[in-house]
C-alpha cells in the first residue's frame, strides 16, 4: 500500500492544476512534436509520420484538443491505399533531406503498387491497427461536452467509418487467407517491436544477398549503438524489404516466395480490440446488419486464433513462423496477446495475471517499478538496453492497463497506472527504459509516451464517470 501512495504521490508531480486535469508537461511534448496537422513521434529520430504513433497520438490528443486529435488521424489516413493497407510510415516531403533510412525513395511504393498512392510517398509495410481504439477514444472524450464538438466527433466517426473497415478488412483478408483469425506479418518492423527475439528464429531462416549500399540513421541519434538493432539485423530488415519489392507488394506473390511470414499474435490481439472498437462505432454511425455480423464475426475469429497459439506451460501466447510451421517459444509482453484481445475464460486469464506477476516480468525482484520489461530476463535473447530485447515501454505498459480495465480487474490496473506514471515522475516522457536501473532510454521527448500520459491521468481524474477507460 505505501508503495503504491509513494507512486501516486510521483504521478502527481505530472498533473496540472485540478481544474483543468491536463498534464502540462505531456501536452508539451505533443506540441513541440507537432507540425502542421500531425505530429512527429520524436523531435529528430523519426522525422515523418509513423502508423501506430499517430493513432496513440490522436488517442492523447483527444484528452487536449478533439479537432487536433481527428487531424493526426485523418492525414494518415489520407494516405491510406487504395487496398485498405494504411501504410506504417507516411513520409513528410519537407523533412530534411538524409535524416531518415530508408527513405521514401528506397521503398518505390508507388512505383511499384498500383495501390499506393502517389503523393505523399509512403512506405510499403502496416503496423499494428490501435485507429479504431482511438477514434472511439475521440468520441468517448466528445461526450458530456456541449453540442457542437458533439457533432463535429459524429461527422468524423462518420467519415472514418468506411476507411477503419476497409483497414480492418485488409487485414482480415489479405494477411489472413488461411481463415486463421491471427495475422501475418512480412517484416519484424510491422510488428512495432522491431527486434524482439520472438524473431530471432524467423530471421535466421533469410539469407541475404547483395544489398544496394546504405547509411543507418538511427545510430546518428543514441549514444549507445547496443540500444538499437545491430548491423546484421539490419542487413535483413533491407533484405526483406528488397523482397517485397520484388514481388511488387502484391500479397499473392509475397505469400509464395517472402523468405518471412510470421503470425503475429501480439498485432492480432490489438485487432480483435480494434474490431470491438468498430463495432461500438458501428452503433454511433448507424451501421448496416450486415456490417456489425462481420465485425463480431471477426472478433470471435480472432479470439479462436489467439486461443489457438496458446503454450500452457508459459501461460502465453506464442507467435508462429509459417515456414518452419512452429511456434516462437519465447516470453516476451506479446504473450499477453489473450488479455488483450479480450474475452478470456477465468482459468486462462489468471494464467496470464500469474504470468505477469511472475519473475519473468512485473514481479521480478530486480525492477526499479513493478512493469514487465519487454523480454523476460530469463531469455537468453534478452538485453536490458536494447530497444524491444529487454527495456520497459510505457506504452506496452499501457496496453496492459487498458486490458486489465477491460478484464474487470481494476485493482491491478490501479497498481500499474500508478507504477508508470512513477516511472514517469522520474524519468519524462522516454521511448524506453532500463527495466532494472530505471534510466531513460531512446528518444527524451517520445509522443507516444506522453499521449498515454495523458490518458493514464484522465482516466484517474475522470473516476467513476467511465472516461479515459
Amino acid at each position: 500500500m505505501e508503495r503504491n501512495q509513494n507512486a501516486e504521490d510521483a504521478a502527481g508531480q505530472l498533473r496540472a492544476d485540478g481544474a483543468s486535469g491536463v498534464n502540462p508537461l505531456a501536452a508539451g511534448v505533443l506540441r513541440r512534436n507537432g507540425l502542421k496537422s500531425w505530429t512527429k513521434p520524436a523531435p529528430s529520430l523519426y522525422p515523418h509520420q509513423w502508423s501506430w504513433d499517430s493513432a496513440f497520438i490522436a488517442l492523447g490528443l483527444a484528452h487536449v484538443d478533439n479537432s487536433r486529435a481527428t487531424q493526426e488521424l485523418e492525414t494518415l489516413f489520407a494516405s491510406q491505399w487504395s487496398n485498405g493497407k494504411v501504410p506504417h510510415i507516411v513520409f513528410d516531403p519537407e523533412a530534411p533531406p538524409r535524416s531518415y533510412f530508408p527513405d521514401a525513395e528506397r521503398w518505390s511504393s508507388s512505383a511499384l503498387s498500383e495501390y499506393a498512392p502517389s503523393s505523399p510517398h509512403t512506405s510499403g509495410l502496416c503496423q499494428p491497427p490501435v485507429h479504431a481504439i482511438a477514434v472511439w477514444r475521440i468520441w468517448e472524450t466528445s461526450r458530456g461536452q456541449e453540442e457542437r464538438r458533439v457533432e463535429a466527433s459524429r461527422r468524423f466517426l462518420r467519415a472514418n467509418y468506411p476507411r477503419l473497415l476497409s483497414w480492418h478488412r485488409y487485414l482480415m483478408t489479405a494477411r489472413d487467407p488461411e481463415g486463421s483469425g491471427l495475422v501475418t506479418i512480412y517484416h519484424p518492423w510491422e510488428s512495432g517491436t522491431d527486434n524482439s527475439p520472438r524473431w530471432d528464429g524467423a530471421l535466421q531462416g533469410v539469407t541475404v544477398g547483395d544489398l544496394p549500399p546504405y547509411v543507418r540513421r538511427d545510430l546518428q541519434h543514441v549514444s549507445d549503438p547496443s540500444h538499437r538493432p545491430t548491423n546484421g539485423e539490419y542487413d535483413r530488415y533491407l533484405w526483406l524489404l528488397e523482397s517485397l519489392k520484388r514481388a511488387r507488394y502484391e500479397e499473392s506473390d509475397i505469400y509464395r516466395s517472402h523468405p518471412f511470414l510470421v503470425k503475429d499474435v501480439l498485432f492480432s490481439a490489438i485487432l480483435v480490440a480494434a474490431n470491438e472498437a468498430l463495432l461500438n462505432i458501428t452503433a454511433v454511425v448507424d451501421a448496416s446488419g450486415e456490417d456489425r455480423a462481420l465485425i463480431q464475426a471477426w472478433i470471435e475469429r480472432g479470439r479462436q486464433g489467439i486461443d489457438g497459439s496458446w503454450d500452457a506451460g508459459l501461460g502465453l501466447a506464442l507467435d508462429r513462423d509459417l515456414w518452419r510451421d512452429e511456434p516462437a517459444r519465447v516470453r516476451t509482453v506479446a504473450g499477453f496477446a489473450p488479455l488483450i484481445s479480450g474475452g478470456l475464460a477465468p482459468e486462462k486469464l489468471q494464467a496470464q495475471l500469474r504470468a505477469l506477476d511472475s519473475p519473468h516480468f512485473a514481479g521480478n525482484p530486480d525492477l526499479q517499478w513493478k512493469l514487465p520489461p519487454s523480454t523476460s530476463p530469463g531469455e537468453r535473447g534478452f538485453h536490458p538496453r536494447s530497444y524491444w530485447r529487454g527495456p520497459t515501454w510505457p506504452v506496452a505498459n499501457w496496453l496492459l492497463w487498458w486490458s486489465l480495465l477491460r478484464a474487470g480487474e481494476r485493482d491491478r490496473a490501479s497498481t500499474l497506472r500508478a507504477e508508470i506514471l512513477a516511472q514517469l515522475a522520474h524519468g519524462g516522457f522516454a521511448e524506453y527504459f532500463e527495466p532494472f536501473t530505471g534510466e531513460p532510454l531512446g528518444s527524451r521527448e517520445q509522443s507516444w509516451t506522453a499521449a498515454v500520459a495523458l490518458d493514464l491521468i484522465a482516466a484517474g481524474d475522470n473516476a467513476g464517470n467511465g472516461t479515459g477507460q
